[in-house]
């Protein structure tokens, strides 16, 4: 059975749910006013893993993950480019899409946009005043009052009192409580029409926490499964979602909260004030993007991350030793049975919180296995798995010939291939040497077999 870990109950439980034979999960998705960086990487593939696994254990996956197309930060940077908001997250909502496609992931069952969705924000926000848990300000804003919610910090593990002693000095005279956190936000007259709209409170626009809560609950109900996103997420921002929900159902929000780790550059947390800050774009115009991904997998879900060029080449090595296995002995067409040997130790890793970790080391395991039985049947089944992860699923020459070809070209080195072979037909071994250690220092590595001789690169 599945068991995963819920942040909510702070430990590891079998998954159970809802509804037999259905999941339906959300994540937090992202704000785009600028390209995806590392960060977001993570949780674009982590849980693009978890709903892949989900299917492959036989589950029908409605999985929804959200876009916020207007914040605070998205007016900013529209006023400053001088274009609309609409024009603004266009752009980069396609950027996003690329990035996600090069990572190999998924597209979700659903990608609702929160300017899509004011609407049922309204209503929510409606709600959540008539049983008392809101209140309109003197200043137009309506905020959520905290202390009204009985629940407020079950999933952080903050209370009250912790929040109260870090508030800040500067106290917002609107709010009832310095805790209590805005769910609308009235209009300013510097900001630009298309980011207001029409409300019962006047025109404004929606604060942050609440489009998760209208959007999930407009998808999956007002009780689903599984609600994912990074660990920096869990609060506020997940702390004030299960407020709104459960403040206006009356009921349980989720069943299991999923966060991944952070991303560390060289043992420092990503940050753009440190310098260390890389967007997807960046990375991958020196790696693969499936060495991005498989970097990613290989680490646990919910640990820290550490990002270098060292740790990118590791994980470019350990693909290619994979992809190596496959164009050494072309795999068979199988079908994985999923109770016997390695298929068997796959699922086990995965329905262990899904332990990328362990599924990785069958994948080795089996790699080694099939060069050294020289079994297609083997390599079939390292080619099925690693599917089911969103890896291997390339031409093996094509990914061992691939990456930065720099002056490099296939053409130059297939030219320096015959006329190593014409030197070592000639028995000049000096310019066949010569000729090898020009490509190996090139980063190309050439192995002759029987077959004639072949090349990839490091």
């Amino acid at each position: 059975m599945l068991s995963l870990y819920n942040t909510l109950a702070r430990e590891k439980q079998v998954f159970t749910p809802i509804h037999a034979g259905k999941v339906d999960m959300y994540v937090c998705g992202m704000t785009v006013y600028d390209y995806c960086h590392l960060g977001h990487a993570r949780v674009m593939v982590v849980f693009d893993m978890v709903a892949r696994w989900l299917r492959a254990s036989g589950y029908d996956v409605n999985y929804v993950r959200n876009i916020t197309d207007i914040d605070d930060k998205i007016i900013k940077r529209a006023l400053e480019n001088g274009e609309s908001i609409n024009a603004l997250t266009a752009r980069f909502i396609a950027a996003m899409d690329e990035d996600a496609a090069a990572l190999g992931v998924q597209k979700p069952s659903h990608e609702p946009r929160a300017t899509e969705f004011v609407g049922e924000m309204h209503q929510l926000i409606g709600k959540l005043i008539d049983n008392g848990l809101a209140y309109p300000a003197p200043n137009g804003d309506v905020y959520y009052a905290v202390r009204k919610f009985d629940g407020y910090g079950k999933l952080s593990g903050k209370s009250l009192e912790d929040l109260r002693a870090g508030e800040r000095v500067d106290v917002d005279v609107n709010k009832q409580d310095p805790l209590d956190f805005v769910l609308w936000k009235a209009a300013k007259a510097d900001e630009p029409q298309d980011a207001k709209w029409a409300s019962p409170w006047g025109e404004g626009r929606p604060g942050w926490h609440i489009e998760c809560s209208a959007m999930s609950c407009h998808h999956l109900g007002s009780h689903f499964d599984i609600h994912g996103g990074g660990a920096d997420l869990q609060f506020p921002h997940h702390e004030n979602e299960i407020a709104q929900s459960e403040g206006a159902s009356g009921h349980a929000y989720v069943n299991y909260w999923m966060h991944n780790g952070f991303i560390r550059v060289d043992n420092e947390k990503m940050s753009k004030s440190l310098g260390n800050f890389f967007t997807i774009r960046e990375v991958l115009q020196k790696f693969d993007a499936e060495v991005v991904r498989f970097f990613i997998l290989r680490a646990h879900y919910r640990s820290p991350l550490n990002y270098s060029d060292v740790h990118l080449n590791d994980a470019r090595n350990a693909l290619t030793r994979l992809y190596t296995a496959l164009k050494s002995v072309p795999p068979a067409a199988v079908t994985l049975d999923w109770q016997q040997g390695y298929a068997a130790r796959f699922k086990a890793a995965m329905d262990d919180d899904f332990n990328t970790v362990e599924a990785m080391a069958v994948l080795f395991e089996l790699a080694h296995e099939a060069n050294r039985q020289q079994s297609a049947q083997l390599s079939g089944e390292l080619k099925a798995l690693a599917a089911v992860l969103g890896l291997l699923e390339r031409d093996p020459q094509l990914f061992l010939q691939g990456g930065d070809a720099g002056e490099w070209t296939a053409d130059r080195i297939e030219a320096a291939i015959v006329a190593r072979k014409t030197a070592r037909a000639e028995k000049n071994w000096a310019e066949s040497d010569r000729l090898r250690d020009e490509l190996a220092s090139a980063g190309i590595v050439i192995e002759d077999g029987p077959q004639g001789t072949s090349w990839r690169r490091q």
